[in-house]
């Protein structure tokens, strides 16, 4: 049980399955200059959180506590900081991938990674949306400039980055095409998905053709046979990173981009997103919500890849 002085968190000392996972006890970080306290109301799991669990990712050893996305209200502010104060309801993402620590019952953020929580969603939802609605927009709005009219192809459109993905390209006025399995497609269709490719059944690099922009959010053989969707001079946005240039120089040689992007924190990203939401434009999905205790479980159900729009932990 916490006391005054600490609170809840979901750690673990070892790398590995969900089990691993373990409700720890630990004192109440306190916030730096230009940070914020955030009393934790809601925090979204996303695919990068079972990768590190599993294998460590950017955070190399453990112990650590995972959770990038964060809902909540400003406890207390550090030192300088003027865009927040006490009581003010906030969403956000934790500074990727370093920034970590969501999956507790207060986390410290850099200020301006926070925007306001529109009041028109609860913190279930905003807890839903922030790592995987930036790493959308960042790949759609800031990489790719989506313009009215251009062709979209996103990949794993049902997913948690993907179905919002669908949604903010066509606010940007694109035609959107989608690959889904079939029992997916309806719900693409309410999202306003133009055209669905199950890729089960049909090869997505025989039937897309003459596409503006691919998001991949799948990687493997799907970036390069993604590159050949696109028209001349058309831009595939890879969010798995390899660190490498093959991708780039194999998109030279066909007449076509090619870029890889890392979500970052980024407070005029989280600002034009809240106002999607505010509006009704940009909804997410939420597949199921499970209490802070039951993290294991989530992990559980991100394992099988097969979820629809996102997981969050309701924390308080």
């Amino acid at each position: 049980m916490s006391t005054a002085n600490t609170m809840r968190a979901i750690s673990q000392d070892v790398l590995g399955g969900t089990e691993v996972l373990k409700e720890v006890e630990l004192e109440i970080p306190k916030p730096g200059p230009s940070e914020v306290l955030v009393r934790v109301h809601a925090a979204g799991l996303n695919p990068t959180d079972w990768k590190h669990r599993a294998n460590g990712g950017f955070l190399k050893k453990p112990p650590f506590v995972l959770g990038w996305d964060v809902s909540g209200v400003v406890e207390a502010v550090g030192l300088g900081v003027a865009v927040h104060k006490p009581g003010d309801e906030v969403f956000g993402m934790l500074p990727y991938p370093y920034g970590v620590g969501a999956h507790a019952e207060y986390v410290v953020a850099p200020a301006r990674a926070l925007a306001r929580k529109p009041a028109e969603v609860d913190h279930i939802q905003a807890g839903a949306v922030p790592l995987a609605a930036l790493t959308a927009w960042q790949a759609l709005v800031d990489t790719a400039d989506v313009r009215p009219g251009q062709r979209v192809l996103i990949h794993a459109a049902a997913g948690g980055v993907g179905h919002l993905a669908v949604q903010i390209a066509k606010e940007r006025g694109a035609y959107v095409i989608g690959t889904a399995s079939a029992g997916k497609h309806e719900f693409l269709r309410g999202l306003g998905a133009d055209e669905l490719v199950d890729y089960r059944e049909t090869d997505f690099a025989e039937a897309v053709r003459d596409v503006d922009v691919v998001l991949d959010t799948v990687g493997g053989d799907y970036r390069s046979r993604s590159l050949r969707t696109l028209r001349p001079g058309g831009l595939l946005v890879s969010i798995l990173v390899s660190g490498t240039p093959e991708l780039a120089e194999e998109a030279e040689g066909l007449g076509v981009r090619a870029a890889e992007m890392l979500v970052e924190a980024d407070q005029a990203g989280m600002s034009a997103i809240a106002g999607l939401v505010a509006a009704g434009t940009l909804r997410a999905t939420v597949a199921e919500v499970f209490p802070l205790a039951e993290a294991a479980k989530a992990h559980a159900l991100g394992d099988t890849g097969r979820t629809v729009g996102k997981l969050v932990l309701q924390v308080r």
